[in-house]
């Protein structure tokens, strides 16, 4: 990172939900701590992947940085302006700003409105009136996103999940966005399709300067997309770091267990060595004390159930790769996992 200020700043980031209970009055009686305690920042322009087992609070925190959820505590800067209960007339002019594409393209599109509809609708609600007209910005829009502008009076049903993912990319678009928070953007899309999708993403992120978020569970598809990645645990971030020093030198055991578990097509090499986790994943009502992770540890100790280690630089660490760890992995550097790129469709 540079010493420049940070497009989005988080700090302490927390998000529990109150857990409702007794008769005949229902009061709390406890929360489900999805996000506790987030320190991350992205700068202008830049990618950073967030990745982690289901549940572990990925999707929760892109709602949170996009304000769609209101932080139970911590901190959201975006441009050096505090947003984190902002209300809506703050919000308004950041809005449009700040744009999320969600996870599935069945269900975050409108069925009764048109393609043209649904991409012009952020224009509408903004009061934006681009030069030559919405329908003209729209119909650039669909050929940013490999459509055809031909089909703006088309309705969703008509197109394949691929295809609609392409739509809701025009539509984060559609407000010349400064950050795209992307929630696991191609999970529910086939293989075949997925890499045309994050291809897509990646060009628009380099032609375009947007800043993402990527939340994904596909190790592969995050090293792929993103400069930087922040690995997660049960509402913690445990790792973070540039992605070939986290993909070739993980310190957190977490993370080298996730890595190790990426399929990788061997033919003359040694299969590398699966680390298998012991147990589920702790319920995010009662984490574990200290460490969350350490229930799981090959490496765990007394010190890790009584002391949380913080998110710090270990020593033998390249500046900006903190890992929240008593005991880092020194052990010889992991094979990162590939992902193939999909021929490129004919004209």
């Amino acid at each position: 990172m540079s010493n420049a200020q940070p497009l989005l700043d988080v700090s302490g980031l927390t998000k529990h939900f109150p857990i409702k209970g007794g008769f005949p009055i229902k009061r709390t009686v406890g929360a489900v701590k999805a996000v506790d305690g987030l320190d991350f920042q992205v700068a202008e322009g830049e990618a950073l992947g967030l990745v982690g087992e289901s549940g572990c609070g990925k999707s929760t925190t892109g709602r949170l940085i996009t304000r769609l959820l209101e932080p139970t505590g911590g901190k959201v800067s975006y441009r050096g302006q505090d947003i984190t209960h902002a209300g809506r007339k703050a919000l308004a002019p950041i809005r449009s700003e700040i744009q999320m594409i969600f996870q599935d393209p069945y269900a975050s599109l409108n069925p009764r409105q048109t393609v043209g509809k649904i991409i012009s609708g952020p224009m509408e609600i903004n009061d934006i009136n681009p030069a030559g007209g919405r329908e003209k910005r729209v119909r650039e829009l669909l050929e940013i996103v490999g459509l055809n502008p031909e089909h703006f009076n088309r309705f969703p049903h008509e197109f394949s999940g691929g295809q609609r993912q392409r739509i809701g990319v025009a539509r984060a678009l559609a407000l010349e966005p400064k950050l795209i928070v992307a929630d696991e953007p191609v999970s529910a899309l086939d293989v075949s399709i997925q890499a045309q999708v994050v291809n897509l993403l990646q060009k628009v992120q380099q032609e375009l300067g947007i800043a993402f978020v990527f939340i994904a569970h596909d190790l592969a598809v995050v090293r792929h997309f993103s400069q930087r990645v922040a690995v997660m645990y049960l509402g913690k971030i445990v790792e973070i770091a540039d992605r070939d020093d986290l993909y070739g030198n993980p310190r957190h055991p977490y993370t080298r267990a996730l890595l190790s578990a990426v399929p990788e097509a061997t033919v003359d090499e040694t299969p590398r060595e699966r680390i298998r986790l012991q147990g589920d994943v702790p319920s995010p009502i009662n984490p574990p004390s200290g460490c969350r992770f350490r229930t799981r540890c090959w490496k765990a100790t007394d010190k890790c159930a009584s002391e949380a280690p913080p998110l710090v630089q270990v020593e033998g660490n390249k500046p900006g790769h903190l890992t929240a760890c008593h005991y880092p992995e020194t052990d010889d550097t992991v094979p990162a996992p590939r992902l193939a790129k999909d021929p490129q469709p004919a004209a």
